[in-house]
C-alpha cells in the first residue's frame, strides 16, 4: 500500500514501535492516525484468524485493538500516540498471566489477579445542578446555556477533545487540512461552554446508569459517582452496519473514521479510496478527501439521481438553509473538478482481500433494495469507506428506563421525547442524535431548548434575554427540522439491512456469526433476538450488539412477521461501555 497523504513531517515527528517496525508520530496523534499514515491497517487478530481493523474510528465497535506497552485491548482510535510506545496487534484471546503474543520478556504482564502491593483506590463522587453526557454540538450547547444562567454543570465526554463527530477539532495546527467554518464553528462552541464555566470531564466513560444521583464513570482519574437534579444526555449516534461479503477486512471503515482520521489528524485513510453509502457526509468526505490529494476512485450513493420529481425538495433545502446547499454544490463541484466517478443508485456490495482491502465491487440497486448484477464496477482500492445512515445511542437512557417506541420509517429503536427533549422519565432529557438523527445544527438548537426546560424544572426563571434566546432556539429548531425533512426526500432510497449478505458473510463481527447461523436459528423456532444469541454467540463481542443487534432484529421481525417493538433488541446491561475490571473495582499498583 501506498503511504496515505498527510500533512505531518515525519522527520520531525517522534516515533513508536509497532511490530519493530518504527512508526512516526505527528503532535496529537493516536494510535490509529499514525498507523495508517504509515499504511498499517491491520491491527487485530480476531477469533476467526483474520485480521481486524479501523472500522467506526469512534471507540465503539473495538476492532482496533492493540496491545499497548504489553497492555492488552486498548483501541487505537481512542488511545494517544506517545513517543516510545510498543504495539502490539492484539491476539484474539489476551493471556492473562505471562506475556502477551510477540512481547519481550523485559516488557509488562497482565495479571488476572492484583499482587499484594495493590490496592484499590476510593471512588470520587461530585453532585452537581445539572449533568450533561457527551460533547458534541447538542450537549456543548445545552451545558452553555445552563452554566451561563449560573447553573453548576458538569459535562462528560469520551473523547480526549470536545466536539463530538461533528465539530471534531484538529490534533495540532501542523497536522490538519485548512480551517474552514465547520472547525470554526465548534471552536467557537467550545470556547463558549468553557468561557461559562461548565466542569469538563474528558476521556471518561459511562459505564453505568443507575439513577440521576448514580451515573458511574471510569477515567484517567479513576472511578467516577455523579449525580445531579437533572440529566441531559446527549450520547450521539454511530454509523449503521450492513454487512457484505469483505466487509470485516481492514481497510473497510466507515465515512465517519475516514472524516476523523483527516479532519482530526491529517491522515487520509487510504490512498485509493472507494465511498459508498447514503446520505451527504459520503460528498462531503470524498470531496474532502479529493482536496486533501487522495485518489477517490468513485463514489457509490444509495439514492437515485437527482431528477425533476425531486427539484420541491432541493427548493425546500435552499429556504431552510442557502449555506448548506451551497456547501453541497462545492462538494460536487470538487470531485467534478476531479473527474470522480458518482454513481447513483448503487452499493459496495462486495471487497476482496485476502489480507485487506484490494478490490471493491460496486452493484446498481433497484428501487426496492434488489441489486442489479448484470451492471457491476470493480474498483482496485485500498480503502473502503461506508455511510450507510446511523443508530442513536440508546444504552444510557434504556438503562434509566426511558420510554422508547420502534420507528418503521428508520427502522431503528429511538427514545420518546417531546418538542423540549423531555423524556418520559422526570429531569432526564435527550438531545441530539442520540434522540432522533437530525444533524448537528437541529442538535445545538435542541440543546439550547432542553437546557432552557432545564432551569424551569430547577426552579430557575426563564425571562428577558433569556426568554429571547429560548424563541430564537425553537425557531432555529424548526428551520433546521424543515432542512432535515427536505434531506431526507432528497435522499430516499431502500434501507438496506442483509440484503447483501451471502450465507457465510459474518454479521456478528465480534464472534464470527454468519448470516447462515443466524438463518438456521430462525428456521429452527428461534423467535426472538434473545434466543438467536443464546444460541449463536451474536452480540456477546466488545460492541456489545451494537452493529449486529439491529441487523438480527430486522431479521427477526422478518422472519416472525412481528412488528419490532421496545424489546426486540438486546437488552442494554451495565457495563454499556468495555471497561477494564481492575478500573471498575478501583485496582491500582
Amino acid at each position: 500500500m501506498e503511504s496515505s497523504p498527510t500533512h505531518a513531517s515525519a522527520a520531525d515527528a517522534a516515533s513508536l514501535d509497532f511490530e519493530g517496525r518504527e512508526i512516526p508520530i505527528a503532535p496529537g496523534a493516536t494510535i490509529a492516525a499514525a498507523l495508517t499514515a504509515a499504511g498499517e491497517l491491520a491491527l487485530k487478530d480476531s477469533r476467526q484468524g483474520d485480521r481486524r481493523g479501523v472500522f467506526c474510528g469512534m471507540g465503539v465497535c473495538q476492532e482496533c485493538l492493540v496491545a499497548v506497552d504489553g497492555t492488552p485491548a486498548q483501541r487505537a482510535c481512542m488511545t494517544a500516540a506517545r513517543p516510545g510506545m510498543r504495539v502490539q496487534r492484539s491476539p484474539a484471546l489476551a493471556r492473562l498471566e505471562g506475556s502477551l503474543r510477540h512481547a519481550q520478556d523485559d516488557r509488562p504482564t497482565v495479571r488476572s489477579q492484583p499482587d499484594e502491593t495493590a490496592a484499590t483506590s476510593p471512588e470520587q463522587h461530585r453532585h452537581c445542578d445539572l449533568l450533561v453526557i457527551g460533547g458534541g454540538p447538542g450537549g456543548m450547547s445545552a451545558a452553555a446555556v445552563a452554566a451561563e444562567a449560573g447553573l453548576d454543570v458538569i459535562l462528560l465526554d469520551e473523547r480526549g477533545k470536545l466536539g463530538g463527530q461533528y465539530f471534531k477539532q484538529p490534533a495540532a495546527s501542523d497536522s490538519q487540512p485548512p480551517a474552514d467554518a465547520q472547525f470554526a464553528a465548534g471552536k467557537a462552541l467550545i470556547q463558549r461552554a468553557l468561557a461559562a464555566g461548565v466542569e469538563v470531564h474528558s476521556n471518561t466513560s459511562v459505564w453505568g446508569a443507575f439513577g440521576l444521583d448514580a451515573i458511574c464513570a471510569v477515567s484517567a482519574d479513576g472511578r467516577w459517582r455523579f449525580g445531579s437534579d437533572a440529566l441531559i444526555l446527549a450520547p450521539g449516534a454511530y454509523e449503521r452496519g450492513v454487512p457484505f461479503p469483505g466487509w470485516t477486512l481492514p481497510g473497510v471503515m466507515t465515512t465517519g473514521a475516514a472524516q476523523t482520521l483527516w479532519r482530526s489528524y491529517g491522515v487520509s485513510p487510504g490512498a485509493r479510496v472507494l465511498i459508498s453509502g447514503n446520505g451527504p457526509l459520503n460528498m462531503q468526505v470524498a470531496a474532502e478527501l479529493t482536496a486533501g490529494g487522495a485518489n477517490v476512485v468513485g463514489l457509490a450513493e444509495l439514492a437515485p439521481a437527482p431528477m425533476p420529481a425531486r427539484i420541491p425538495a432541493l427548493t425546500r433545502l435552499a429556504r431552510a438553509d442557502p449555506g448548506l446547499i451551497r456547501d453541497g454544490l462545492r462538494y460536487r463541484a470538487v470531485l467534478t473538478r476531479a473527474r470522480v466517478p458518482v454513481m447513483y443508485g448503487s452499493v459496495i456490495s462486495r471487497v476482496e482481500g485476502p489480507q485487506r482491502a484490494h478490490v471493491a465491487t460496486v452493484t446498481p440497486v433497484d428501487g426496492s433494495g434488489g441489486l442489479r448484477r448484470d451492471r457491476q464496477r470493480r474498483f482496485e482500492v485500498d480503502t473502503v469507506c461506508l455511510g450507510l445512515g446511523f443508530v442513536p445511542s440508546t444504552e444510557i437512557a434504556r438503562s434509566l428506563g426511558c420510554r422508547h417506541e420502534y420507528s418503521s420509517a428508520s427502522g431503528q429503536l429511538l427514545t420518546v421525547v417531546d418538542s423540549r427533549g423531555a423524556t418520559s422519565i422526570e429531569l432526564i432529557w435527550v438531545v441530539g442524535d442520540g434522540a432522533l438523527i437530525r444533524g448537528a445544527r437541529y442538535a445545538q438548537a435542541q440543546g439550547q431548548i432542553a437546557a432552557f426546560d432545564a432551569l424551569r424544572q430547577l426552579g430557575r426563571t426563564v425571562s428577558g434575554s433569556l426568554a429571547a434566546r429560548q424563541r430564537a432556539a425553537v425557531q432555529s429548531a424548526a428551520r433546521h427540522q424543515r432542512f432535515q425533512d427536505a434531506l431526507a426526500d432528497l435522499y430516499r432510497a431502500p434501507q438496506l439491512t442483509d440484503e447483501l449478505a451471502e450465507p457465510e458473510t459474518h454479521v456478528c463481527r465480534c464472534e464470527g456469526v454468519t448470516w447462515q447461523a443466524i438463518d438456521r436459528a430462525l428456521a429452527a423456532g428461534a423467535g426472538h433476538i434473545g434466543t438467536i444469541k443464546r444460541e449463536t454467540r451474536a452480540g456477546m463481542g466488545p460492541c456489545q450488539g451494537r452493529y449486529c443487534g439491529p441487523l438480527i432484529a430486522a431479521m427477526v421481525a422478518r422472519s416472525t412477521g412481528e412488528q419490532p417493538g421496545e424489546l426486540s433488541g438486546f437488552a442494554p446491561s451495565p457495563p454499556v461501555r468495555p471497561v477494564e475490571v481492575g478500573a471498575l473495582i478501583g485496582i491500582t499498583d
